[in-house]
């Protein structure tokens, strides 16, 4: 696994054309070339269904599980596959528990799926969500911490704002909970596999992804870890696979009380998902051998390039030490001029619009000319 200085730009592994500065991973990421290729040749192979072997139910997910588990410190037997973040948030939902009166505590701004089974929750537990306030500097984990108590339930909350990168130091944050008694929920859709992040340090109760953006994954695939303490839980589904003994086909009528082992039981149906598993699988390979360290290195470079740049023509950011590596957004003192997401890519750049910020997300395919693309774009229309 390389340092910055090794790391170089991979665009030339995605089909992105020289004139276009894609900055919007926080939206949806390219899948590499390969991945394309390796989803063809699955797609291929539903034409020819009798030549699909037993052990393509099995294997596939059974690796992409294990190269999940490797990126974040756990066992294979730890995690589960999920179509959606929302699916595995009902499923923390599910096995936790809450007393009328205790909390559960949110961040200002959170993503919508990890925020409304937590209000409906607490509405069923005559529970209270506490929703901590955007800070004025990006440091979140200072009033987070703060806030959880002997009668906080429930800490749910991301790694980095998918509104501007803002991090959330999950170290602090899982100490805390831990010695409150707290439960940590986490999703780290907007960080994992371009941040670094380990369960043996900060010790959740369910990390929650989905693929589809920094992951180079497919839409409607994610993963939840399960903390082994609740690995004896409910599932939100009884389907036929979760069961133990389910490879011999011949005996799935002799139904079976016990489950896989693990957090199997927690998978979605039809987890062997023939089409989308391989490109799983390639992006998964891909980032491991990069190294969640080495890519936010190298991104770290180009954020900090972003940000004094931002800061030169007025627009406020994230004091560093409170900013992700890969995530960044550029506050408008006043309001930001109409249409500028707009303007931008009809001369093909491409980032989001989020509140009074446009939010710049560059992956391993960007380096400085996409900056320099940016900024002399925002030069222009502001």
């Amino acid at each position: 696994m390389g340092s910055r200085a090794e790391f170089t730009c991979k665009k030339h592994l995605f089909d992105i054309a020289e004139q276009v500065t894609y900055l919007n991973a926080a939206y949806m990421t390219p899948i590499l070339k390969q991945a394309a290729d390796c989803g063809q040749q699955a797609v291929a192979g539903k034409l020819h269904p009798w030549e699909m072997s037993l052990s393509n139910f099995f294997d596939p997910p059974e690796q992409a599980c294990a190269l999940m588990a490797k990126m974040i410190g756990a066992m294979t037997d730890d995690m589960a596959q999920i179509p959606s973040v929302s699916y595995g948030v009902a499923l923390a939902v599910r096995n936790l528990p809450l007393l009328p009166g205790q909390k559960i505590i949110l961040l200002a701004d959170q993503f919508p799926s990890h925020v409304y089974p937590w209000q409906e929750m607490a509405k069923a537990h005559q529970a209270e969500v506490v929703t901590i306030a955007r800070p004025d500097n990006g440091d979140w984990t200072t009033p987070l911490c703060d806030a959880i108590d002997q009668n906080t339930a429930i800490v749910a909350c991301p790694q980095a704002h998918w509104t501007d990168g803002s991090r959330v130091d999950l170290v602090k944050v899982g100490a805390v909970a831990r010695k409150n008694g707290a439960a940590l929920v986490l999703d780290l859709t907007q960080s994992l596999g371009v941040v670094p992040f380990s369960v043996q340090d900060v010790d959740p109760d369910f990390m929650i992804t989905a693929c589809y953006k920094w992951l180079l994954g497919p839409y409607s695939y994610g993963f939840i870890y399960v903390a082994p303490r609740h690995q004896d839980g409910i599932p939100l589904e009884e389907n036929w696979i979760a069961r133990k003994g389910s490879e011999d086909f011949a005996r799935l009528v002799d139904y079976q009380p016990q489950y896989r082992p693990g957090a199997a039981r927690f998978s979605v149906g039809e987890r062997s998902n023939f089409m989308l598993t391989p490109i799983v699988l390639h992006g998964l390979e891909t980032l491991n051998q990069w190294g969640a360290g080495a890519i936010a290195d190298y991104l770290s470079g180009l954020t900090d390039m972003i940000a004094e740049r931002a800061q030169a023509m007025g627009l406020k950011v994230a004091d560093k030490a409170h900013r992700s590596p890969h995530l960044i957004g550029l506050d408008f003192p006043a309001d930001m001029p109409a249409g500028l997401a707009v303007s931008l890519a009809q001369r093909n750049i491409f980032v989001s619009v989020r509140g009074h910020s446009i939010r710049v997300a560059p992956h391993v395919y960007n380096n400085i000319q996409d900056v320099e693309n940016l900024f002399s774009a925002l030069e222009d229309l502001l």
